[in-house]
């Protein structure tokens, strides 16, 4: 055991833990952030994805002690962000989420991408999204949603 430094939404954190531990266990586990969830545990499914430094990332494999230098942003952080509380929003209001297990970590690609894409087009979207799998077929409302996010951040509708 060991103790690691992590900034969670914000707010330095020391936990002890074996730095080899996959974040997403911390995050869980040790922290109470549940948003981010646990699904296949080999990156292949999005359900783990949070942002780090603002970029989508998967936490299910990665070693905590990969994370100890940067800015993490769980679910329940992106409230606090003017882009992430807009998706979070939008994703509401166009029932983009059905059973809602992946929506976190879809929530958190859509963001990323809004923060470095303005008005993205359909395709980098998709692109945007690929590694997000979504088991309920909600995709055309996901689309609309972060559409909708995308409009309301640069016209204010």
């Amino acid at each position: 055991m060991e103790k690691m430094i992590l900034t969670v939404n914000g707010t330095r954190r020391e936990i002890e833990c074996d730095p080899t531990t996959p974040l997403i266990y911390i995050l869980r586990d040790k922290l109470g952030l549940t948003g981010s969830k646990l699904g296949c545990a080999q990156e292949q499914c999005g359900s783990c994805t949070i942002l780090v430094n603002g970029e989508a990332v998967q936490c299910c494999v990665r070693a905590v002690s990969d994370f100890t230098a940067d800015e993490i942003t769980t679910i329940e952080g992106l409230s606090k962000d003017t882009i992430g509380r807009v998706v979070q929003e939008a994703f509401i209001e166009s029932n983009a989420a059905q059973c809602g297990y992946c929506t976190p970590g879809i929530i958190s690609s859509a963001t990323a991408l809004l923060k470095k894409s303005a008005f993205p087009e359909d395709h980098e979207i998709r692109k945007a999204l690929d590694k997000n799998l979504c088991r309920c077929g909600s995709h055309n409302r996901v689309l609309d949603a972060v559409k909708k996010a995308s409009e309301r951040l640069h016209h204010g509708r």
